[in-house]
């Protein structure tokens, strides 16, 4: 009876322990999911008791609303290029990096510092106006010989706008493949040297096969903090998504639903239809990752 009374209390000192994060995870998580889950089903501004519509959300979602469908394209194609690039681009630094150097500590923070400000509001207004018709971005155009293009009135020109803001804040992928570089043995660069393999061989058959495990971990996190972008597509558009929706980035527009226009049901909805495409695409990645991802202690 003793020893059953002392694992008793061993296990309610441990939930006494963890007890924290579970009220904060059940108050601040699973009641808000299960909330929002509840209230796409119905017609909720905010300001009167929720009533229940069924799935009428939904079908208004898919087939009366354009605007639904133009964020979500714009979304896609801020995710499809951008991700791609920041990852290319982190790549490229990473490799720089990874090369010896009295100052790499000081490159290293340097180039890390646009993931920890670039999503804040002052560089997204700093943005804003380096992409303005008298902008630092037009002048270097003018003294190269090109025109000046209006960032704010061409749609396509303000999502590449949002895009090239998206691929500087490269760094939390950079230092995580340059941890990935540092992990590659040395000896077996030098073994593919003696053999004769040139530099661009020696990165597609020794470094990519390698890194493939850390090119999944950072497409997985990049694409979903991509389809997560809101700051920057509020700040720069002003709230409005323009010019023509060029900038309604789905979050936005989720956003305008449910604070703008207090459309709490329709917006719960949106939030979940946004899940179910991350979990979607994240489910592909994985399914496809048995094709192209090299793990060394893999058996064959």
């Amino acid at each position: 009876m003793p020893m059953r009374f002392a694992a008793w209390k061993n296990q309610l000192t441990g939930y006494a322990f963890i007890s924290p994060f579970l009220l904060g995870f059940l108050i601040f998580t699973a009641f808000p999911i299960a909330a929002s889950l509840y209230l796409s089903f119905t017609d909720y501004d905010l300001f009167t008791a929720p009533s229940w519509v069924g799935f009428e959300q939904y079908e208004r979602m898919f087939a009366g609303d354009p605007k639904f469908w133009r964020s979500l394209r714009v979304t896609f194609l801020y995710v499809f290029v951008g991700v791609p690039l920041r990852l290319t681009f982190a790549l490229l630094i990473a490799l720089l990096l990874n090369r010896a150097s009295r100052a790499v500590g000081l490159y290293r923070t340097v180039y890390y510092l646009p993931s920890i400000i670039g999503g804040s509001v002052a560089v997204s207004i700093m943005w804003r106006n380096l992409y303005g018709d008298e902008g630092i971005i037009n002048l270097a155009l003018n003294l190269i010989g090109l025109e000046s293009v209006r960032w704010f009135a061409d749609p396509a020109a303000a999502l590449w706008m949002l895009i090239t803001l998206s691929v500087w804040q490269f760094g939390s992928s950079m230092l995580i493949f340059l941890a990935g570089l540092k992990n590659i043995p040395p000896s077996l660069y030098e073994a593919a040297s003696v053999d004769g393999a040139n530099p661009l061989q020696r990165f597609f058959r020794i470094t990519m096969p390698l890194l493939t495990p850390v090119i999944l971990f950072n497409t997985i996190m990049q694409t979903i903090a991509a389809f997560m972008t809101f700051i920057p597509a509020y700040i720069i558009s002003k709230g409005e998504g323009g010019p023509l929706d060029g900038t309604l980035l789905y979050s936005l527009y989720l956003f305008r639903q449910a604070f703008v226009f207090y459309d709490m049901g329709y917006a719960s909805a949106m939030a979940w239809i946004l899940l179910l495409i991350v979990a979607l695409l994240t489910a592909l990645v994985f399914a496809t990752s048995k094709y192209w991802v090299f793990y060394e202690t893999k058996e064959d």
